[in-house]
Formats: structure tokens, sequence, C-alpha cells
């Protein structure tokens, strides 16, 4: 059996400069999440992840970007889904001060989600190269949860790269306008994981008090997924809990 045959498979298109179609997967009721997997995928413990959302009462949709829906955590997987974002006009890699093109596709993604479930809004949770996503989602107004677990983007090469929080200056004023009306930010990351760089800083600076910063000791980087911190797990449950259920 299909770690995805309980899922609802679908797609969602949105026209901005030009028209994205992506697959997505739905399950669940309850209020609204969107979970964006990391590199490589749709991995079974992103699904994983997504399956314990779903139990604590969420409808939760997960977008398929790049990489094989249940391929495994590995070498081979990640080298295809790089190839496949290092040559994709639709995710910024290097540059800073811009936000990355997909964001408009996901706003879009919650904007209808929230349309239809109505409530306070949904929640979006973005890991490693889509961990700066959530944020830049944040811009629209439908979503009231973001979650940044250990964003990567850009990569950290450089203390610039390593600070930029893959937003453009008129989306931070957004991202800052929400926050200081309310919309906290919840950010999870290793302490010593040398792909987030400095952008949970960036993020103290510019967000105060709005930002909740939550740092686990030791090595690792997929907090949520392959170095499970169950901390991480619970914080996130608690923040959707107290953002979507009010």
């Amino acid at each position: 059996m299909s770690l995805l045959d309980t899922w609802t498979p679908g797609s969602h298109t949105h026209t901005g400069d030009r028209t994205i179609t992506h697959p997505t997967y739905r399950k669940g009721t309850g209020p609204g999440v969107v979970i964006i997997h990391e590199v490589p995928g749709l991995t079974p413990r992103v699904i994983a992840f997504a399956e314990e959302i779903v139990a604590a009462g969420y409808t939760v949709v997960l977008p398929s970007l790049f990489g094989t829906p249940e391929a495994p955590f590995g070498a081979k997987a990640i080298a295809k889904a790089f190839k496949q974002v290092c040559v994709s006009a639709e995710f910024t890699k290097l540059a800073t001060g811009v936000t990355t093109p997909i964001a408009g596709w996901l706003r879009s993604l919650a904007r209808e989600l929230h349309d239809e479930l109505g409530g306070p809004g949904v929640g979006a949770l973005g890991m490693c190269f889509t961990g700066g996503f959530a944020l830049a989602m944040m811009v629209d107004q439908s979503v009231a949860a973001p979650v940044l677990s250990q964003p990567s983007v850009p990569f950290a090469v450089g203390r610039k790269r390593a600070a930029d929080l893959n937003l453009s200056p008129a989306d931070l004023e957004s991202v800052k306008q929400h926050a200081a009306g309310g919309c906290q930010v919840l950010g999870l990351q290793f302490r010593s994981d040398p792909m987030t760089g400095s952008r949970f800083d960036t993020l103290d600076r510019e967000l105060g008090a709005a930002f909740i910063r939550v740092d686990f000791g030791g090595k690792g980087h997929s907090v949520l997924t392959e170095q499970r911190q169950q901390e991480g797990v619970d914080r996130v449950l608690a923040f959707f809990g107290d953002k979507l259920r009010g």
C-alpha cells in the first residue's frame, strides 16, 4: 500500500506572471495547514509528520514541488531534487533581497484553502530549502500560523546570504506589519546548523517578540523529520492549536 493512498490527489493552478500548476495531496478535517516538503521531496518521514498533523485535527495539503513522492531520503533522491530546483526559475538559490517566485503560487493555495474552510486563517510550514517559504506566504492575510523549520535559502555562502530572509524589501515590510498586527512566527533549528546561517538573528531583529525562536543543541538539520526532535513537533502542534483554533 502506498503511503499516499489515503490522501486525495489534486492540483493547484495560479496565474501570475505565468501559469504555474503543481500536484497536491490532501487529507483530514479541521483548520487548514499547508506543509511544504524539504529536499528531496515528499519523503516517507515528511508524509509521516503530515499524518501527525492530520491526526491532531487539521486539513493538511501537501504540495509536491520537486522530487518523486514517497521516494526515500538518500543521496540519489537529493541529487535528483537539486537538479530540478537548480534549473527552475520558480526558486531562488543565491540571490539576496528577493522573494522566491513560488511564493505567489503558495499564497494562492493558502487563500483557496482559507476561503473554503474559513476560521482565523491557515497554517504554513516549510522545511529546509522551503523553510523560508512560509514567511513569504505570511504576506497574505490568509496565513495565520507560519512555521519556519531550518530555513536554508539563500544558501548560506557568505555573511550576507547567511542572514538573508529570502524576501524583497516590500514583502519584508508586509511581514513586519502582519507581525505587528499579532501574527507570530515560529522558527525551529539546530543551533549549530551551518545551513540556516544567521537568519534567525535577522528575524529576532526584524520581528522582535513576534518571532518565537526554538534552538536545539547537538548536531542535525531536519528538525521534524530526519533528525526529529519531539519537542519541535510538540511546539508546532501547540502553535497551530493556539493560532488556528482561537
